[in-house]
């Protein structure tokens, strides 16, 4: 069964995207907070990282640069959530190496989508 972790600081926002991906087969693990990430992330074999760009503490463009520098989980797809969904927005998580930028609200489809791409 694959794994993803939900990195996601509103109550709502974590429910839909979770319910989005157990739809889809995944096992879901759920953080609120940048500290939450290393020690679930050291813990657990992960498939995909769902992030959302405001977050209590570290951004989750911080988050994401940090991950896709470490050797020991760059290999892990990351997409990145938020309301932020300018074009220079989604550029910023491009370049500090999202594999993928969903708009919020998200849509199921959308999500489906972005996974099928992103997890063979």
């Amino acid at each position: 069964m694959n794994t993803a972790l939900v990195v996601e600081d509103g109550f709502t926002d974590m429910e839909i995207i979770s319910k989005y991906l157990q739809n889809q087969g995944y096992y879901v693990i759920k953080a609120k907070s940048s500290d939450e990430v290393q020690t679930i992330i050291n813990q657990n074999q992960l498939n995909v990282i769902f992030l959302d760009v405001i977050l209590p503490g570290k951004s989750g463009y911080e988050i994401c640069r940090e991950l896709k520098s470490d050797p020991k989980t760059s290999y892990i797809p990351i997409i990145m959530c938020s309301t932020k969904n300018s074009d220079v927005d989604k550029m910023w998580g491009t370049m500090l190496g999202a594999d993928a930028y969903i708009s919020k609200p998200i849509n199921q489809q959308e999500l489906t989508t972005t996974l099928s791409q992103l997890i063979k």
